[in-house]
């Protein structure tokens, strides 16, 4: 006697049951226009769009892999996480592999760079850490939770690793303003951060003075400091309303766009789509944005809502340094553009942060039902 098999979807549903059904159609559309751009972008580096496949694969099994843990294992792997990720970013320090003149990445048997888990580590370990004092929100808590946050970002910007720290930075620094932070201590930091302008830019590298001088004036260096921002805002310009069409953007084929398949990929966009396909991608990460703010608000725990809602300005820093950046608004730091941008570390890291959103959302429902 045969056993009969049960029809294929009802063994598929259970796995797309994790899935947040608005969250991932608004990262599919992200990721499409993506893949369209990149495919224009990267005509003269064969394989991009290959790879770029394959790294969207291996950031849906780990977002898949999120999702299907309950807040309570990542309330469990808060701790360790972040402890392992300190402990990589000291030996980087130590041991890591220069390249280009910064010392940020660390062979162990493959080569990683530590700094990308603190993207995630340090929300992580922030939401554990202020659900555990959830009923003593003294001001010594939020002491505590800002030396948690400067000894990874100090080791990063150590590094030196400037965008990176400064993503990690305010992946923290939103947990802590949830958490309670008061309106009084903010404007505090913030006078006290103006006031300390001067002793920041004695201490800066070169390079990162020169890329705030180029913020101002980047005709100063036409061709060579100012080059990539520059002919940036050419190809963001010249595509006008409507944009010269898919394929036919001339500064990027005629290579005057740096970094187009990675950092620089909104200038190709905005050349090829103009002012509309802005507008509509404007939109998608506004959708991206509102939709996991709706998932934060309605979380369960202390936890989840700090770490859903630290995700959430990730997705929007993310989005809006990149495009400020190509467009000469803020200075050039090397932050790609969410979900579009061509690489797989910040990709699988974005997966993951989709994907606790996910499970945030997929246990809240488990919860109240």
């Amino acid at each position: 006697m045969s056993l009969q098999r049960p029809p294929l979807w009802q063994i598929i549903k259970p796995h797309l049951a994790v899935f947040d059904a608005s969250l991932s159609l608004i990262i599919f559309l992200i990721v499409a226009v993506g893949i369209v751009t990149l495919y224009s972008a990267g005509i003269n580096f064969p394989g991009r769009v290959e790879d770029q496949l394959r790294n969207i694969l291996i950031a849906f099994v780990v977002l898949w892999i999120a999702a299907n843990l309950s807040p309570q294992t990542l309330l469990r792997f808060a701790v360790p996480i972040y402890t392992i990720g300190v402990t990589l970013l000291i030996a980087v320090a130590l041991f890591g592999i220069v390249k280009k003149g910064s010392r940020r990445w660390l062979n162990i048997g493959v080569v990683v760079q530590p700094s990308e888990v603190m993207k995630i580590a340090m929300p992580l370990m922030l939401a554990w850490y202020f659900q555990k004092r959830e009923s003593v929100m003294r001001w010594h808590v939020f002491v505590v939770a800002t030396l948690l946050l400067a000894v990874p970002v100090g080791l990063i910007i150590r590094q030196p690793d400037l965008g990176t720290g400064l993503l990690v930075l305010a992946a923290g620094f939103f947990v802590i303003f949830f958490a309670g932070l008061s309106w009084k201590v903010l404007t505090a930091l913030f006078v006290a951060g103006a006031a300390s302008l001067p002793v920041i830019w004695s201490v800066m590298h070169d390079y990162q003075r020169q890329r705030v001088m180029m913020l101002i004036d980047p005709t100063s260096d036409p061709l060579g400091k100012g080059f990539h921002i520059i002919q940036s805002t050419i190809a963001i310009g010249s595509g006008g309303i409507t944009g010269k069409g898919w394929l036919m953007g001339t500064q990027t084929h005629l290579e005057f766009i740096p970094e187009r398949t990675t950092d620089f990929i909104f200038s190709v966009y905005s050349e090829e789509f103009g002012l509309i396909g802005n507008l509509i991608l404007v939109a998608l990460y506004l959708l991206l944005i509102a939709r996991s703010m709706m998932i934060t608000a309605n979380a369960p725990t202390l936890f989840t809502r700090l770490l859903g809602g630290s995700i959430t300005m990730m997705f929007f820093t993310y989005a809006f340094v990149n495009m400020g950046m190509v467009s000469g608004i803020i200075p050039v730091v090397g932050v790609p553009l969410p979900f579009m941008s061509y690489g797989g570390t910040a990709l699988v890291t974005l997966g993951l942060a989709a994907g606790i959103l996910m499970s945030i959302q997929r246990h809240r429902k488990l919860v109240q039902t």
